[in-house]
């Protein structure tokens, strides 16, 4: 038994069932025994792999894109570069190698960091020595500073929501409880919860609440709204909203029971990206798709950038750099290219941004 799995069945004993939301925050952020606080999950050693450690190509692209964003944005003097949730500093680093082209851009820079693990923020450091002096953050509160270009892969997912299920007295929260056994499970709450979704829906549909999502994107939308700038969120999700369990835990690359290891696993779940962007909307922000992550990298030039480091690559790279390509735009309902899906967060008064008008990104060496 984890010392994670100990404590929370002591603390459910103590206070009764937890819902899925302080469950999720519990195993991954406790300060102690949080997934996120003791490890690197990141790479073919950890538990699971995102796409700037799949390939170069896919953080140049995006600084690529930060580049443009700045000359829309009338190329500020001054603009913070921020990250949310930056894993191992890859994708900064090469977003910051791949904008040395754009005259002035570096320079008006100033790198922020939004991380919560100690672990991860030594790795960072490491990672962008001698390219950047970033400035580290627990919340993105204290980094929202004027003008912002703000990049966040993978983060909604981590965030903890809750869950509700439809019965014959409507719906009840879902919560992470102890059987008869004193063993995690799940179970749901005696009293119906009122106002929580559709009047109507089908018996054993499963309603999902992202507040802590649907709450950092308002408070970027409404910075950018102000200050000027644009955020972008690439993550695995749904285009539409609608019901459904998406609660996931994944260990050394494998799906896992979410109950059984608390803290040894990656908790998840699949965003809802139309609720993302009408919260971005009614928090006075522009919106930018959201489209499929395949169709954007491809509008901004990816297959060009393949090809162009496969020139000068030898046999072996150059087989690598395309099985990096499949993997980034490969389709299929649980392939990246359409799993995963972008949306961008600007001030109104910005112009249609590259890969959501299928504007390419001049080619670069």
């Amino acid at each position: 038994m984890t010392a994670l799995k100990a404590e929370l069945i002591r603390l459910i004993a103590e206070e009764g069932p937890l819902p899925i939301s302080r469950f999720m925050a519990l195993c991954l952020g406790h300060p102690r025994h949080g997934y996120y606080r003791t490890r690197d999950p990141f790479g073919a050693q950890g538990d699971f792999t995102t796409a700037p450690e799949i390939s170069q190509m896919f953080g140049e692209i995006i600084g690529l894109w930060a580049a443009h964003l700045w000359q829309a944005m009338g190329q500020p003097a001054r603009v913070a570069l921020i990250e949310i949730g930056p894993g191992r500093g890859t994708l900064m680093a090469d977003m910051l190698r791949a904008t040395r082209v754009m005259p002035g851009f570096r320079e008006a820079l100033a790198v922020h960091l939004v991380e919560t693990s100690p672990v991860l923020r030594e790795i960072q450091a490491a990672t962008l020595a001698g390219k950047a002096e970033p400035v580290w953050h627990e919340r993105i509160e204290t980094a929202l500073e004027g003008p912002a270009i703000i990049v966040a892969n993978e983060l909604l997912d981590a965030l903890p929501l809750d869950q509700f299920v439809m019965t014959e007295q409507g719906w009840r929260e879902r919560l992470v409880g102890l059987d008869g056994e004193g063993r995690l499970a799940f179970g749901l709450a005696v009293a119906a919860s009122d106002g929580v979704g559709p009047a109507t829906a089908p018996t054993g549909a499963v309603l999902e609440q992202p507040l802590a999502a649907l709450s950092l994107v308002s408070t970027v939308a409404s910075h950018l709204a102000r200050a000027g700038g644009a955020a972008l969120f690439i993550d695995y999700g749904s285009l539409q909203s609608g019901f459904g369990d998406t609660l996931q835990a994944m260990r050394r690359h494998a799906f896992v029971d979410p109950l059984e290891e608390p803290g040894e696993a990656d908790l998840t779940v699949h965003v809802d990206f139309a609720r993302m962007a009408q919260a971005a909307l009614r928090a006075g922000a522009a919106i930018h798709g959201p489209v499929r992550q395949a169709d954007f990298l491809l509008a901004l030039g990816l297959a060009e950038r393949a090809q162009n480091l496969s020139t000068k690559a030898t046999p072996q790279q150059t087989a690598s750099i395309g099985a990096a390509f499949d993997r980034l735009t490969e389709r299929g309902e649980t392939a990246m290219g359409d799993l995963f899906k972008v949306l961008a967060i600007s001030h109104p008064g910005l112009p249609p941004l590259p890969g959501f008008d299928l504007h390419r990104l001049p080619e670069q060496g």
